[in-house]
């Protein structure tokens, strides 16, 4: 067979990646791959940008997956960096951006709780925090299970009896809350104690976080029995408690070594193209709670290649550590170090203990990835077969990769709202949720069929123009009875909607747990048994569209009760209005301010003072 007639069987893309090689540098750097409709194939970086190319033009030795990709590139689009961590960092943020199919993609879109004590105030406030660190203040954490800041910041309280309410609150209290009266605040709002001595509080709290345990529960102690040796019962049962809170804490989290200040354990497991990950935290010797992440490695994904992805995605969202403790060695070690470093902007190491404490650390984390890809396996297995007995149930052509559900949700007409949550075999996708403001005002109030009708069109109707990027879903399923599925069908047969799957889930008469109907079009109402997995897994996604309603209706509602008649006066935007209402607890005290003590207020102006009182006296 002659060369040229070779080269012509050769897929499209092949052809096209050859004829971009020649121009292409031999530096390090980060190139996507695109298809004819300008979306991005796949992102990857390479220390020589031109082999890397190069190696995709070899089409025998590709797996088949690349074989797959490859085939579909119409263009090539490469940026140059200075080293290859820079590249292996740009790339994961490209992959964050495009998602392309053909990348693994670290679906965490969550960030970790801290415990705060912030110090932008004279008496700082300790509470819970997420996302961006712009406030001032000591940071413990993070602790990957929110339920252990939840047990850890009252016992804390009642430690170190350090405030928790906002600034607004603490500058408008007369007299002292409930927290100071059951021994978990000191009430520095009316001055029960000193700015010294409450200085004093929060830098014991500062040392107790920070690992120094035994010397806070010592001098604790020691101040005990100074008070009881002079009878003063009442302080002595005071530093009493406070220790009991300390040694409460410590039960709560388990402290494991003093030898870590700071580091995260991951192990890692494969079996049989899953790989189950898990992250531990450590911090101070405390063991702050683990997560668990799972990736395919299949479709000829390296492992090596995937741990790395895993990595370097993963704190991009999170705080590095200085240690990484993990069961097993990488190639890309080094590069791997010299990426996260340039990430977090402190040294890191990567270690991979043999022996030792840090080595049982990594085997128990070993022991928990194992024991995770089990259960997910068995989740999984479990899913697969409720999926199998909704597919028969609603006649569906194949297994629901996309179940849309809708409900409604609003009080006596007002602010209505219609939601969308969307589940599949991996679960529940929350980033696909939708809301839908009612923007009929003709419906009459509570007019729920009028509501649904509405949002079932606004969503149908991109299917019916066939518009691009829009995702058909395998089955819709509404809350709500046979006159909810008749709006449904009507839709459908209206709009010439074919191929989706439809039913509607009803409460019985006395609307309790289990006794749910399905609802299908042309078929009887089929009620299942109680101890049917169907009607478990109908219950979990009716109750997550009604918690996701109720939620979006609720946010709505409390934004018009806080949006305050402020609002009407010109001059005043949200930083005046927060002003105002900080200096005098409520919009009555506003109403019933003179001029002058309006002026009082940071950024009122005399002027506006005057407008403000007009408003209130006109």
């Amino acid at each position: 067979m002659s060369p040229k007639k070779t080269k012509s069987l050769l897929p499209e893309g092949v052809q096209i990646l050859k004829t971009l090689l020649k121009p292409l540098p031999s530096v390090p750097g980060v190139y996507r791959m695109i298809d004819e409709e300008g979306e991005v194939l796949y992102v990857g970086k390479a220390k020589n940008i031109k082999k890397r190319v190069t190696s995709y033009t070899l089409w025998d030795p590709l797996p088949l997956r690349l074989k797959r990709m490859v085939s579909r590139v119409k263009s090539l689009e490469i940026i140059t960096t200075h080293t290859e961590a820079e590249a292996l960092l740009l790339e994961a943020n490209l992959i964050k951006k495009f998602s392309p199919p053909y990348n693994v993609l670290l679906r965490d879109d969550k960030s970790f709780p801290y415990i705060l004590i912030a110090s932008d105030q004279q008496f700082p406030q300790i509470l819970p925090h997420r996302g961006v660190k712009t406030r001032p203040g000591y940071y413990f954490g993070p602790f990957a299970e929110s339920s252990l800041v939840h047990k850890t910041l009252p016992l804390l309280q009642r430690a170190f009896l350090l405030r928790s309410c906002s600034d607004s609150v603490f500058a408008n209290r007369t007299r002292p809350c409930l927290l100071y009266h059951i021994k978990r605040c000191s009430a520095p709002c009316v001055q029960k104690i000193s700015v010294e001595a409450y200085g004093d509080l929060v830098e014991e709290s500062r040392q107790f976080l920070s690992g120094k345990t035994k010397a806070i529960q010592e001098d604790l102690a020691q101040k005990m029995m100074i008070e009881s040796d002079q009878c003063h019962y009442e302080k002595a049962a005071v530093f009493r408690d406070r220790i009991r809170a300390l040694t409460q804490i410590q039960q709560t989290q388990e402290v494991t070594t003093s030898m870590i200040d700071r580091a995260d354990v991951i192990a890692f497991w494969e079996e049989s193209g899953k790989v189950s990950i898990q992250v531990f935290m450590y911090q101070h010797g405390t063991n702050l709670g683990n997560s668990s992440y799972f990736l395919s490695s299949e479709n000829e994904t390296h492992l090596e290649a995937l741990l790395t992805t895993f990595l370097i995605q993963f704190y991009m969202n999170h705080d590095v550590p200085p240690l990484i403790l993990m069961n097993a060695s990488l190639q890309e070690k080094t590069l791997i170090e010299e990426a996260l470093s340039m990430l977090a902007k402190h040294p890191i190491k990567i270690d991979y203990p043999k022996r030792g404490f840090k080595s049982n650390l990594v085997k128990n984390a070993l022991k928990n990835a194992v024991e995770a890809l089990k259960r997910h396996r068995a989740e999984r297995a479990s899913q697969r077969m409720v999926l199998e007995s909704i597919r028969d149930i609603f006649d569906l052509s194949s297994l629901p990769n996309r179940i849309e559900v809708y409900d409604n949700s609003h009080l006596q007409g007002q602010n209505p709202y219609g939601v969308m949550i969307v589940v599949g075999p991996e679960g529940f996708q929350k980033n696909a949720y939708r809301k839908f403001i009612i923007k009929n005002k003709n419906h009459a109030p509570e007019d729920d069929y009028a509501m649904m009708r509405e949002v079932l069109t606004r969503r149908l109707k991109p299917l019916q123009l066939g518009e691009e990027g829009t995702l058909f879903p395998d089955l819709i399923l509404l809350d709500g009875g046979k006159g909810h599925l008749k709006i449904g069908e009507d839709l459908f047969q209206e709009m010439g909607i074919q191929g989706i799957g439809l039913g509607a889930i009803s409460k019985g008469v006395n609307r309790n747990q289990g006794d749910e109907t399905l609802h299908r079009p042309k078929q009887e109402a089929l009620k299942l048994e109680s101890n049917d997995p169907v009607l478990f897994f109908m219950q979990q996604i009716r109750d997550e569209a009604h918690r996701f309603a109720i939620t979006t209706h609720r946010k709505k509602r409390l934004k018009n009760i806080t949006k305050s008649r402020l609002d009407e006066i010109d001059g005043i935007g949200h930083t005046r209005k927060k002003a105002l209402l900080q200096h005098f607890g409520s919009l009555r005290e506003i109403e019933k301010a003179g001029i002058s003590d309006l002026q009082a207020v940071t950024g009122v102006s005399e002027g506006l003072a005057k407008s403000i009182y007009n408003y209130f006296h006109r």
